[in-house]
């Protein structure tokens, strides 16, 4: 059962971050949806919020929930923060409360602190600051529907910029013709990673893989060049 004070029960938050955990700081619609998903997955989770509401909306949902002002380094001390080897701030709309709260966490040396940045500016300071993995979920969302409403993928996933992976249905000339006998990758620069038949789950494709009009694929390789491959028919 999750608990809600001002500074949380510390051999609890001890015992959290001596798991498989995640210190989820900010529990607005962001942070909220991470914090459930991570739970959902099996990891254990300390929330923090500086509100109340988002702090009782969470009571029960997650391994221990605190409201406490996430700035002052102080306070994360008193939280055993610098026992967790991961931190995801998730702080919404306030900058300067992202910004300190980063810094505050920086300072304590975690080897892993996640931040969310709402604009470009504010992933600048992040990054400037050395938060080790800067997060845009807007324009990152932006960029994947993008290329969406361009192209014929089904779905969309920048490993990073300029490589992707694409689901897509397969062209006709690969259709019935074992993959390694189609010289896709040295003609469109590509690999078919995975395909899943109606029905049935996901599988790894190799060079026997047969592929029919009814298959979904994966594709994989430099952005441009997997979404040129999923336009094919």
């Amino acid at each position: 059962m999750a608990r809600r004070s001002l500074f949380g029960d510390q051999s609890t938050t001890r015992r959290i971050a001596e798991a498989d955990s995640v210190a989820v700081i900010g529990l607005g619609r962001f942070g909220r949806s991470l914090a459930l998903e991570l739970m959902a997955g099996g990891t254990e989770v300390l929330g923090i919020d500086a509100g109340d509401d988002n702090v009782q909306s969470l009571n029960g949902k997650l391994t221990q929930v605190v409201r406490a002002d996430p700035t002052k380094t102080e306070v994360l001390r008193q939280l055993s923060i610098d026992q967790f080897d991961r931190v995801v701030v998730a702080i919404g709309g306030d900058l300067e409360s992202s910004i300190l709260t980063s810094s505050a966490l920086l300072s304590m040396g975690l080897p892993s602190i996640w931040a969310k940045a709402d604009s470009d500016e504010h992933a600048l300071i992040l990054e400037q600051l050395g938060v080790h993995h800067v997060v845009s979920p807007e324009s990152d969302m932006g960029r994947k529907v993008a290329h969406l409403v361009r192209g014929a993928a089904q779905d969309y996933i920048e490993i990073e910029r300029g490589y992707a992976v694409v689901k897509s249905s397969p062209p006709a000339r690969l259709h019935g013709i074992p993959l390694g006998k189609t010289g896709l990758r040295k003609e469109f620069g590509v690999t078919i990673a995975a395909y899943k038949k109606p029905g049935a789950e996901w599988t790894n494709a190799d060079a026997d893989t047969v592929l029919e009009s009814e298959d979904t694929i994966l594709i994989v390789g430099p952005t441009r060049k997997a979404e040129g491959f999923a336009q094919l028919r």
